[in-house]
């Protein structure tokens, strides 16, 4: 009887880290700065419960939305640091998928109302278009930039952007709710967004974010850029 020749093992597939972008919105109308941060439906894989800043991966039709003002050109150039095919477009790309990506998951628009509809690309950006609110780039900053570890169901490699509440051009209601992806909203100051069931990564950027709010937001600062090599920890700036 011959014996069975045993099957050669599949390697495992890799995990595909997918390019994201998250906007944190600042509320400085009181007397201590408040951010925006959301809950995730507990019935979402990725992260359930947990609060977050609204964002998501990059759309295609991202690259081509019209835009009323540009990044920073010091944002732009650290958005293009320590990526494989760094391009102008795909920062611009980042920026703009931080802001459709806060509308769908909250129904604010960021941007300037003009007589004119911006020439939307796409169903993604139809909502702009509807209510003739034209992206602005130039009051957001790039803050922080973490890829998620490779323990986690998805991996993304996400870059956390921040503006001024009154950036907000428009709102759609109906958006927030108990069957949609963010199921409450809440403004907060800083310190007292411990109390809440945050990724370990919020919290990191939001501790970041409060010493870059009390020195005044500059994009000169560096960015810190958090990821796992070879099952350690790393921080780099950007």
């Amino acid at each position: 009887m011959n014996a069975s020749v045993p099957r050669a093992a599949k390697p495992k597939s890799r995990q595909m880290i997918v390019d994201a972008a998250t906007l944190i919105l600042i509320d400085r109308e009181g007397s201590v700065p408040k951010v925006l941060l959301g809950r995730r439906h507990q019935g979402h894989t990725f992260m359930p419960d947990k609060f977050v800043f609204p964002g998501g991966r990059i759309d295609p039709t991202d690259r081509r939305m019209a835009i009323a003002s540009p990044l920073d050109p010091r944002a732009e150039a650290r958005l293009m640091r320590q990526v494989s095919r760094p391009s102008r477009s795909k920062a611009r790309a980042l920026a703009l998928a931080a802001i459709r990506e806060t509308y769908e998951e909250t129904g604010l628009l960021i941007g300037s109302r003009r007589d004119n509809p911006p020439k939307a690309p796409g169903p993604a950006w139809a909502a702009f278009a509807n209510a003739h609110i034209h992206p602005e780039l130039s009051g957001m900053h790039f803050i922080a930039r973490a890829v998620t570890p490779p323990r986690l169901t998805r991996r993304y490699d996400t870059r956390f952007f921040t503006i001024d509440a009154q950036a907000v051009g428009h709102r759609v209601e109906g958006i927030v709710g108990p069957d949609a992806e963010l199921v409450e909203l809440v403004w907060l100051p800083i310190m007292e967004t411990a109390r809440l069931d945050l990724a370990t990564i919020t919290g990191v950027v939001l501790r970041a974010l409060d010493r870059r709010i009390e020195g005044g937001l500059s994009h000169d600062e560096p960015v810190p850029y958090y990821y796992m090599s070879r099952g350690q920890f790393r921080r780099d700036l950007l």
